[in-house]
């Protein structure tokens, strides 16, 4: 099973962005996607922002994974 985190970006730069996931910031290739900026939710797998999420989204998938 892959699991994607939800993740915050902090900012961006050249095709990567610093994203925050849950106080945890890291750097990630941002390629797969266009139209990522500042402030967006993104799913993070392997490194690679895979998907654009909402905040909605990011909020409820901590909150599971807060259960396990």
């Amino acid at each position: 099973m892959c699991v994607g985190l939800p993740a915050k970006v902090v900012k961006m730069k050249n095709g990567t962005a610093v994203v925050d996931a849950t106080g945890a910031k890291r750097e990630i290739s941002t390629e797969l996607l266009t139209d990522v900026h500042p402030g967006d939710y993104v799913m993070v797998h392997a490194g690679m922002a895979i998907a654009k999420i909402t905040a909605d989204d990011q909020s409820e998938t901590e909150e599971i994974l807060a259960a396990f």
